[in-house]
């Protein structure tokens, strides 16, 4: 996605072509047998929402073990370090290619079915790992077509998360939030889990505790009991003019485009590298140690910022998420100024939290700004672009630090990623558009 020449000529709002949609209705309760309405009687945490709430921990749970898995069980087998990262490229490869792919078939076919589907699929995949490396050495071509498959399964299931947060809840926001601070727990228990399950017993138990997981998400989606909704079943033209369909939607919002080409700069030159330069930083300067205790940190952080978001609700929720920003910029800042290990902690707890209220933001308005029929194909546009620039931003940190300097490389993302807030609050398409519902 191209980054527009003048950000802060991006159209005016009034000139978007699609009107925000309105508030969700709330509909009559949940039955025991036939469809129900996304909200049930029981408020946020309704039949659905809980059903839904499990599938997500459970599954985020199991992705935290992947990396750890892969990790063990070829090195455990003698296999040089650089598969390990071959076979992580495997699964994010796929992912970020067929998401567009999953965009659209979840619209042809509804977004839960799409995603039990692919949970079936990462169920069979993680299963067939857990046998291999249970019997000893697996082939490495085994290994990376598996974990291209994982990643394929992941493509699939991504898109239709957009569209599933709207109708199994009233409250977007808040249902969000409360997602968000699930991922940020699972994102520390998974690998924590792992790593105790392969000291205990082996990397193909951490893959069969992966398909487990895998299993519980795609019967949790089979018992929701979602009311059809209108675009379900729609004509549908060819996949090539659901693509063009789904682009033309994109552009058409020059708030939506605004932000992920405004993203894709920041995915590349802030979210890419500050991974690998701060474990590298932070390992040579204080231990492995540190640096996991300072991930876990920063998911405490997300915690913070998802729970702070359960409670704000901004007028103006963009706006409010870009002013969160500079928080980022703080951690980048100690981290390369190599200040002592509590500062570094304090800035990423404030990194953490930052990144989690935007996230909920962002979530909150274009699941209730996007029409239902295109938000699964404009979130996989979403999707696709930020892991390809977060990508190419990982692999070029060490050479790029390598040539200017680790430190340097930070200052550099610092101030990017206070240009970024900047253009983020001067255009005015996302910094007046407003919370659907606040007026």
């Amino acid at each position: 996605m191209e980054k527009p020449t003048e950000t802060a000529s991006i159209p005016d709002a009034s000139r978007d072509t699609r009107p925000p949609l309105p508030p969700l209705p709330p509909l009559g309760p949940v039955g025991s047998g036939g469809l129900g309405s996304p909200v049930g009687s029981g408020g946020l945490w309704n039949r659905n929402f809980r059903y839904f709430f499990v599938a997500r921990t459970v599954a985020l749970f199991g992705d935290g073990m992947i990396p750890v898995a892969l990790t063990a069980g070829l090195l455990g087998a003698g296999r040089p370090a650089s598969s390990v990262g071959f076979a992580l490229a495997a699964w994010m490869g796929p992912l970020a290619v067929f998401v567009l792919f999953g965009g659209v078939l979840a619209d042809r076919f509804t977004p839960r079915r799409m995603m039990i589907v692919a949970d079936a699929l990462r169920l069979v995949g993680a299963s067939v790992l857990a046998v291999t490396f249970a019997l000893g050495n697996p082939p490495l071509w085994s290994v990376y077509v598996l974990s291209s498959i994982a990643g394929i399964g992941a493509a699939l299931f991504q898109p239709g998360v957009a569209s599933t947060v709207p109708r199994v809840s009233t409250d977007v926001q808040r249902a969000n939030a409360v997602l968000r601070v699930s991922e940020a727990l699972m994102t520390m228990a998974g690998p924590a889990f792992a790593g105790a399950l392969v000291g205990l017993a082996s990397a193909g138990a951490v893959y069969a505790a992966n398909a487990a997981t895998f299993a519980v998400s795609g019967a949790c989606l089979f018992l929701m009991r979602l009311a059809p909704a209108p675009h379900d079943d729609a004509v549908r033209g060819t996949f090539t003019a659901e693509l063009v369909d789904g682009w033309r939607e994109f552009r058409a919002r020059s708030w939506l485009w605004g932000v992920i080409a405004v993203w894709t700069v920041y995915g590349f030159a802030v979210l890419g590298p500050v991974l690998p330069l701060t474990a590298v930083l932070v390992t040579q300067a204080h231990g492995s140690g540190a640096y996991g205790m300072l991930m876990a940190v920063n998911g405490a952080g997300s915690v913070v910022g998802g729970l702070m978001a359960l409670r704000l609700r901004p007028s103006h929720p963009l706006a409010a998420g870009a002013i969160a920003l500079p928080l980022v910029a703080v951690s980048l800042v100690v981290l390369a100024l190599g200040m002592p290990l509590p500062v570094l902690a304090a800035g990423q707890l404030l990194a953490g939290a930052a990144a989690a209220f935007w996230l909920v933001m962002w979530s909150t308005t274009v699941q209730t700004h996007v029409p239902p029929e295109a938000l699964n194909r404009l979130h996989a546009y979403d999707v696709a672009g930020s892991l390809l620039m977060v990508a190419a931003g990982r692999a070029l940190a060490g050479p790029v630090a390598e040539a200017v300097g680790a430190p340097e490389l930070l200052v550099v993302a610092a101030v990017i990623n206070m240009g970024v807030v900047a253009v983020l609050l001067v255009a005015r398409p996302i910094r007046q558009l407003r919370r659907v519902g606040s007026g």
